[in-house]
């Protein structure tokens, strides 16, 4: 029998970790059962970076508001984690692009895997085709639209590659809290805005 999908929260000691997008996973998890035949289990799971629990899952999940500094176990599983072939989604709940998160989490990047290795993802990534298809790219969310942050829709994400697949999805627009509601209100919408959520789970299973 499969072993089912875990959706684990990243707990890191600096920041806010557990701030942000608390009924996120059950809705992405909700997704996955609606779409697809994974098995999932339903609730989320907190591991702490600097745990070696963290390399028995292959999708994390990391987001804030705040500084994100992390400590030298919590650097050290994040660079072996992604260079194993484990996958991180980070989601800058600030929905900017030189903010207090945005900023330290990008350095952090840069002392975890060098210089330059947070890069642009192109349009034609498979990630945007994984699933469902997004041929703009990543689909905007409301906050952007409504002018938060820096008043830009950001028409692409980052991410870091190891051996041509990534490692590190990292966005700028605030999907969590775009994606932060009860899953039974999702009739309500004119078309269902996790469907690119579901493209990121299916890639860190799959790719």
């Amino acid at each position: 029998m499969p072993v089912p999908f875990t959706f684990v929260r990243l707990q890191y000691r600096s920041g806010d970790w557990d701030g942000v997008d608390e009924r996120m996973p059950t809705n992405l998890l909700h997704s996955l059962i609606q779409y697809t035949k994974i098995p999932v289990n339903q609730k989320e799971k907190v591991v702490a970076l600097d745990s070696p629990e963290l390399f028995r899952h292959p999708f994390c999940y990391l987001s804030g508001h705040r500084l994100v500094q992390f400590s030298a176990q919590e650097k050290a599983n994040f660079t072996q984690y992604v260079r194993n072939g484990g996958f991180v989604f980070v989601d800058d709940c600030n929905h900017d692009i030189d903010g207090l998160f945005a900023r330290s989490f990008e350095e952090q990047m840069r002392q975890c895997f060098g210089t330059g290795a947070l890069k642009k993802i192109p349009k034609t990534h498979v990630i945007y085709s994984q699933f469902f298809k997004f041929p703009d790219g990543p689909p905007p969310t409301s906050f952007e639209l409504n002018g938060w942050g820096d008043d830009l829709v950001h028409d692409y994400l980052k991410g870091i590659e190891i051996n041509g697949r990534l490692g590190v999805l990292y966005s700028n627009k605030d999907y969590g809290c775009e994606w932060d509601y009860d899953f039974r209100n999702k009739r309500f919408l004119a078309e269902d805005n996790t469907k690119f959520g579901v493209n990121i789970l299916l890639y860190a299973l799959t790719a």
